[in-house]
């Protein structure tokens, strides 16, 4: 750990935060059947709907695989609706999936601004923001570097 820069240092503060949020998250989305990553898929579908599995695949943090399976769950426990036409088939959110996210965005956002609101201040809150934002995008643009 001696030769670690700001950098990692930043990187591993930022992952442990990360696990740690997720975690309590998905502990806080159990009051309503769903995961962190259940609630990312019926709110992208939301937003975006009627969408492919492979437009929703892009738009979340899932394999394929883990998809396949998540989609499957969300089915069976009628938050999505899955139809085909022709050879394409779509996917779009139940009455029971908007009812769920009806009760559970207000509450996941309340309470995932909570981990910012209660340390930072206003000017704090948005100066991480912007910074988190800039790293992000370029992040987006990071090529590996050669073997």
């Amino acid at each position: 750990m001696k030769n670690n820069t700001i950098g990692s240092l930043t990187w591993l503060r930022i992952m442990r935060f990360a696990n740690q949020s997720n975690q309590l998250s998905n502990d806080f989305l159990s009051r309503f059947g769903l995961t962190t990553a259940q609630f990312d898929c019926l709110l992208q579908i939301q937003v975006y709907q009627p969408l492919t599995q492979t437009e929703l695949a892009e738009k979340i943090i899932v394999t394929q695989g883990g998809i396949s399976r998540m989609l499957a769950r969300l089915e069976r426990e009628g938050y999505i609706e899955r139809t085909q036409d022709w050879k394409t088939k779509t996917i779009r959110l139940s009455d029971k999936g908007e009812a769920v996210l009806q009760r559970a965005i207000p509450e996941q956002l309340a309470f995932q601004s909570s981990f910012f609101e209660c340390p930072l201040s206003g000017d704090e809150q948005k100066l991480l923001y912007q910074l988190i934002t800039k790293v992000q995008k370029h992040s987006m643009k990071k090529k590996l570097p050669p073997v």
